[in-house]
Formats: structure tokens, sequence, C-alpha cells
């Protein structure tokens, strides 16, 4: 079974990269730093000749509107393309809960149009909807230059990348679900007070301001417009594991971690 990871070199593209190959599974990692780019085409034909899935975990450089769409619209479409011709059977994406709910946001926008894309390929596929991935957040509040930083106060369940890259390979071990699964962590929490604890930890001396009315990616958001629906999968990695693990040298850190 070969698998193309489409993304490779990312976060959760490394992640997951490595978790299939410990599982023996024949992958193919693809990224543009690897010589295959799904925007531009260049690679997709040798890297999804003879291939039987493809998980796309790949992300715009861009979070502003109008470049999201650009990408997500010409990539997908240019890998639903190479995978009919490549006879991909199974074709996975990562999006992200919430998605339907706030289209006003450009990136929002584009991941949806992603997610309508593949659902009208006539590929069996699986959309694996994420919440906030504490990685992400943790990038978020680190990558600030104010003083003190305004973060909304609207309700998430974070994930670790380990525990969204475990759900895209059982994905791919398993049948097309051909809909939406949802995965998130196992707390409930304020998105402020998430970044308040990471800031933290890692002795950030700014202040993170909870404001109902802070933008997430450009869009104004509701208290509970990031929270999954009841048939969520939960994973058990709580903050405080994500935490201690992320305080260990890369040396001795267990790649499945």
């Amino acid at each position: 079974m070969k698998i193309v990871v489409i993304g490779a070199s990312g976060r959760i593209g490394d992640i997951l990269t490595r978790k299939l190959l410990l599982a023996d599974c024949e992958v193919f990692a693809a990224a543009p730093t690897y010589g295959v780019d799904s925007v531009t085409g260049v690679g997709l034909a040798e890297a999804l000749a003879d291939a039987d899935i493809l998980i796309d975990v790949s992300n715009s450089h861009s979070v502003e509107g109008a470049a999201a769409i650009r990408f997500f619209g010409t990539s997908c479409r240019n890998l639903i393309a190479a995978g009919h011709r490549g006879g991909i059977r199974h074709h996975i994406i990562l999006s992200i809960v919430g998605v339907d709910r706030l289209t006003t946001a450009g990136y929002f926008e584009a991941k949806k149009l992603q997610e309508d894309l593949i659902r009208e390929s006539g590929t069996p596929f699986t959309i694996v909807r994420s919440t906030q991935f504490f990685e992400f957040i943790r990038d978020v509040v680190q990558d600030g230059t104010a003083c003190a930083i305004p973060v909304s106060t609207a309700f998430v369940q974070p994930i670790s990348g380990g525990d969204i890259a475990d759900a895209l390979a059982r994905a791919a071990f398993g049948d097309p679900a051909n809909a939406v699964v949802e995965i998130a962590g196992p707390e409930q929490i304020r998105l402020c007070d998430v970044a308040a604890e990471i800031a933290t930890a890692f002795e950030d001396e700014r202040s993170v301001v909870p404001d109902s009315h802070a933008p997430y990616f450009g869009a104004e958001i509701g208290e509970r417009a990031l929270l999954p629906g009841w048939d969520v999968r939960v994973a058990s990695r709580r903050f405080d594991d994500w935490f201690r693990d992320s305080l260990q040298p890369s040396w001795a850190k267990i790649p499945t971690d």
C-alpha cells in the first residue's frame, strides 16, 4: 500500500510520515521542499503514480482570504486530477472543526472550498476536521510582538499534533468514510486561557488579554463556534501531557508520541 503525504515537511505532515514509516507503510513524502508542488503541479504525476492513498495536510502560507482560496482551490483541483490518473482509492484531507460556521473568514472559506471539491471529486474520501492543536496556539502566542496579546474568549477543545497524526493514520488504514470525521482533545477551555497557560509555561513576559471581539483568522467568533459536535472522537492527551512532552529534548522524544 503506497501512501502519499502532501505537506510532509510541515508540522503535522512530518509526524504523520514518521508514524506511517514505523507502521511499515510505503510512504512518499511530498512537499515543495522534496520537489513536489501541488499548486504548480510539479512532481505530482510521479508522486501519485500507482499510489493507493493520498493524505493532504498541506497549508497555505497566507491566511489572507484571496491567497488561501487560490492555494487550496488550485492545490486541491490538481491533486484530484493527478489522483484520478494515478488510481488513488482514498483521498484524506485535514480540515478544521467549525469551518462551515466561519465562512465569513477568508481562510475558513478556503478550507470549506477544499472540502466541497473533495466531496464532488468522485474519489472515495475522508475529511478529518480537527480542533486547534496546542502547537499552533503556542506558535501564535510566541510569534506575537505586542506587549499585550488580545485573544478570543471562545471555547476550544485543543488537541496535540501527535493525536492529529494518529487520527489521520487510522483513517488511512480504514475504509473511506465519505463524510466528515471530527477529532478533538479531552478538555474544553477558553482560547485565551490556554494561550495564557502556554505564555506562562514558556516564560513569556507579555500578557494575554481576554477579548470576546478579538478576531480569529480575521473573523469575530461566537463563544462555541470552535467546538466539535456530539459525534467527535476524543483524544486522551491533555495540556499537561503535551507540555511535559514538549519540554523534552528532540533526541529524547519517541517518534510515535
